[in-house]
């Protein structure tokens, strides 16, 4: 069963999802996000998980670019609004007692309230009603200008001297291009934030696009990765 079939409408997902606060980190419908999990709340979270619906939430916590903590401890500290759920599709346990999990994205959801609980690491009660929409696969891909968006993203490859397979790239859905770029680009807080929250699939293509013009106006495409 793959997830299309599984999460048809908002209703299949569940209304309290445990979430993983991680500065600088965002989840798309149908994208993926490689973690490596080594906290023990978190890998107490992903036992629970995993005996259960194996739905994660990724929220990017609040706080200024420059903050160290890429997820702040304990259960205190603001939390954005705005996150994407995901369901754990690739689960690997290393001898050192760490874990390596994906999450594929399922959808978008709005933080109503948290839950109370005596668990290690933080539950919130979430509406996904806003972004119904987001599992229809494919949704606005006509709309997005694909080429003015390899031209810039060839630019910016260029100008950082990053290698990438441009064949796979050329067969990629716009949907599948345009989130996993938007998951993996090595933006800020506030960039993924937006990407994170456009509206439809073109706003978020145009955000990609701004954001890499922007930056190789400023210095030349230098001092920047891919991750």
């Amino acid at each position: 069963m793959t997830l299309t079939d599984r999460y048809r409408r908002p209703a299949d997902l569940p209304p309290r999802i445990p979430v993983f606060p991680l500065r600088g980190a965002i989840l798309l419908p149908r994208a993926t996000l490689p973690l490596n999990v080594f906290e023990p709340r978190y890998l107490a979270m992903v036992d629970d998980v995993m005996s259960g619906g194996r739905v994660i939430g990724i929220l990017q916590p609040e706080g200024s670019d420059d903050d160290d903590n890429e997820s702040p401890p304990g259960k205190g500290g603001g939390l954005r609004r705005i996150g994407c759920a995901g369901r754990v599709t690739s689960y690997q346990e290393l001898d050192d007692g760490r874990l390596v999990i994906t999450l594929t994205g399922i959808m978008r959801f709005e933080c109503i309230d948290e839950a109370e609980t005596v668990t290690p690491y933080r539950i919130m009660s979430v509406s996904y009603d806003r972004f119904a929409r987001d599992l229809t696969e494919g949704l606005g891909e006509e709309q997005v200008d694909r080429q003015n968006l390899l031209r810039v993203l060839k630019a910016y490859l260029d100008a950082n001297r990053l290698k990438t397979d441009w064949n796979a790239i050329q067969r990629a859905s716009n949907e599948f291009l345009i989130n996993a770029l938007s998951v993996m680009s090595p933006y800020g807080p506030e960039e993924k934030q937006a990407l994170l929250e456009a509206a439809d699939l073109k706003t978020r293509a145009d955000v990609l696009i701004a954001l890499a013009e922007i930056e190789l106006a400023s210095n030349g495409g230098t001092g920047s990765t891919l991750q």
